[in-house]
């Protein structure tokens, strides 16, 4: 073989990779959270308590907050639960499966945002508390897109895809929920009980495939 022939093969495979690269996402793993309306947040906190940004996510504007209360539902309590920022017009408690099961509700696996239909519970502050009649979720995996990105990745609004993981434990899941903005930055996100059931790990990647 000639150096001209190894130098064609090299570019070639190099190219590939930069091609398959293009096409990857990083996957994110959310833990259990709250978003919080202002009539709850001056219920827990006081009036007009504003939420102290810790750490900014990766989609705008959004930011975990130094504050924390306890979410009790029939079966149990789980203490130090994160609230994000910033404040919703809807209150809404993400948690996975082994969470829901923990508490002792019965959480539907469904989009951030889609709360019709779904148990309540009760959120505490130290001496403070506040009753949620509804709210509560496992939210379903989803891959937030940029618009720009979207032709590049070959997708649309709401459609239904699958993901490859690119982990230690690799796997596909199916039935991604794709959510195109202009206000978003292109990443998927997956709860915990689906992070460990993947080996995931902060930087792992992900590509649509097509079945």
């Amino acid at each position: 073989m000639t150096k001209n022939n190894i130098d064609t093969i090299v570019d070639a495979v190099v190219s590939r990779i930069y091609e398959v690269m293009d096409q990857t996402f990083e996957i994110e793993a959310s833990g259990r959270h709250i978003h919080l309306n202002r009539e709850a947040i001056d219920s827990l906190f006081g009036d007009g308590y504003q939420l102290h940004p810790s750490k900014y996510l990766s989609q705008p504007g959004e930011f975990a907050s130094e504050e924390r209360v306890s979410i009790k539902g029939p079966k149990g309590i789980i203490h130090n639960v994160i609230i994000l920022g910033p404040e919703r017009k809807n209150c809404q408690v993400e948690v996975s499966l082994t969470d829901a099961r923990s508490l002792g509700v019965n959480a539907p696996v469904q989009l951030s945002g889609n709360i019709e239909n779904t148990p309540g519970i009760i959120l505490m502050n130290g001496s403070k508390s506040f009753v949620l009649d509804k709210g509560v979720i496992v939210a379903k995996r989803h891959l937030h897109v940029k618009d720009i990105d979207a032709e590049r990745l070959g997708v649309k609004d709401k459609e239904r895809v699958s993901v490859q993981v690119f982990s230690e434990r690799p796997l596909i899941f199916d039935d991604v929920i794709v959510r195109v903005s202009p206000k978003f930055e292109t990443s998927m996100h997956i709860d915990y009980d689906e992070a460990n059931a993947c080996g995931h790990k902060k930087g792992v990647r992900g590509r649509i495939v097509k079945r």
